[in-house]
């Protein structure tokens, strides 16, 4: 049993912090958002939410300038300052921010921001033990070592948890009337309004390539036999 106290105090320790870090991103989200209310996009909110069996979907402005979408962990889904700034330059259409909002209710049906913050405090619990047991026989590179492989394995969840948001987002996209194609255009520039010029080592993107997720939403498609847009 003594020799188990380590990992008990570990785990508690990942405990407190999950618990911490819903609370602080909770306080942070509901401090520095509003409702989103543009009137541009009520009708978008609307059919989506009609798609949904709802009277319209509900959708908050996270007031910060990166290019974003966010589903929270207790369900609230957001689109940045930075997203409703492309709106206003005409850079994107109120169809492609639907399938933004889309995309995070995909996200909130799976219960992928809650298991996010799960996974976070579990993959430092790995991070640590693995540390420990490399450490025994590398040393020096044990530590990195340990924290590569928790990171490879926390990517490939999070590019597992985007195909699945993204299926989502293409079935309600297409019962909303929307199709395919606003989704499928706003991924294939997604990375020049985020400003990105690259990526990682691909098993170690949180993302999937932009390609396979465009091809993954086509296979969706021919499956639906729905043309493509």
């Amino acid at each position: 049993m003594l020799k188990l106290t380590p990992i008990l105090l570990i785990v508690l320790y990942a405990l407190a912090m999950w618990l911490f870090s819903a609370w602080r991103l909770r306080q942070q989200l509901t401090a520095n958002s509003t409702p989103l209310d543009d009137p541009r996009l009520d009708q978008a909110l609307r059919r989506l939410g009609a798609a949904m069996g709802l009277d319209r979907v509900s959708a908050h402005v996270y007031e910060i300038s990166p290019v974003n979408g966010l589903a929270a962990p207790d369900g609230r889904v957001f689109l940045t300052r930075g997203f409703i700034d492309q709106l206003d330059a005409g850079k994107v259409t109120e169809a492609e921010l639907a399938s933004v909002i889309a995309h995070e209710l995909g996200h909130v049906t799976h219960g992928h921001a809650r298991r996010r913050m799960m996974d976070f405090a579990g993959h430092n619990v790995v991070r640590t033990v693995l540390a420990g047991t490399f450490g025994r026989f590398v040393p020096i590179v044990g530590p990195w070592l340990a924290s590569l492989v928790a990171s490879a394995l926390a990517a490939r969840l999070s590019r597992e948890d985007e195909y699945q948001a993204d299926a989502f987002a293409a079935a309600l996209m297409v019962k909303a009337g929307f199709g395919t194609a606003p989704q499928k255009a706003l991924l294939a520039r997604l990375g020049r309004l985020t400003g990105s010029t690259g990526g990682p080592v691909a098993w170690l993107a949180s993302h999937p390539a932009t390609a396979r997720r465009i091809a993954a939403i086509e296979a969706l498609e021919r499956r639906w036999q729905i043309p493509p847009g």
